[in-house]
């Protein structure tokens, strides 16, 4: 089978590549790992990052982002919790440790990280819904994001919206 066949079959268009996933990208799906094993047994965030830095494919993180994320996210469960539960429709103790900890990440970028726009951090976050999380997780996890955008960077969300019309 020529390489433009397999392409085919897989599902892709015969001259498109697939992008390398960027580093920030990768920092992400790190922590959201890291964070799903802190959900699930509560261990210390210090064992989990050990653990996580000795993963295949950590040197391909943007690693000041990752810990940021994973610390800042542990560091801050409860603030990005109280966040959460104003746009959620059950308690953040209820919802699936991959939505959960994915929007812990949306809501952690939105709050600390200004360098990225709110729209990249949202969309960054659905994308992560969608590799790791259940079906229709990730409008779940939009449609959340997009409400705390709201309230965490209410200037940058109106001049957005102004743009618009």
């Amino acid at each position: 089978m020529t390489d433009i066949e397999k392409k085919k079959a897989a599902g892709r268009p015969a001259g498109k590549r697939i992008a390398p996933k960027s580093t920030r990208r990768r920092s992400r799906e790190v922590a959201l790992q890291g964070l799903y094993e802190w959900l699930i047994s509560g261990a210390d965030a210090g064992v989990i990052e050990a653990h996580m830095r000795e993963q295949e494919g950590f040197d391909k993180c943007d690693t000041a982002h990752f810990d940021a994320l994973l610390h800042g996210c542990i560091g801050e469960a409860s603030d990005l919790d109280a966040v959460l539960s104003r746009h959620v429709d059950r308690k953040t103790t209820e919802l699936s440790p991959i939505e959960h900890g994915v929007l812990m990440i949306g809501a952690y970028e939105l709050k600390h990280c200004i360098d990225v726009p709110y729209k990249v951090a949202i969309n960054e976050a659905v994308e992560l819904a969608k590799s790791f999380g259940g079906t229709d997780g990730h409008k779940y996890v939009n449609g959340v994001l997009d409400k705390a955008a709201t309230e965490l960077r209410p200037v940058e969300v109106e001049a957005a919206r102004s743009a618009r019309r």
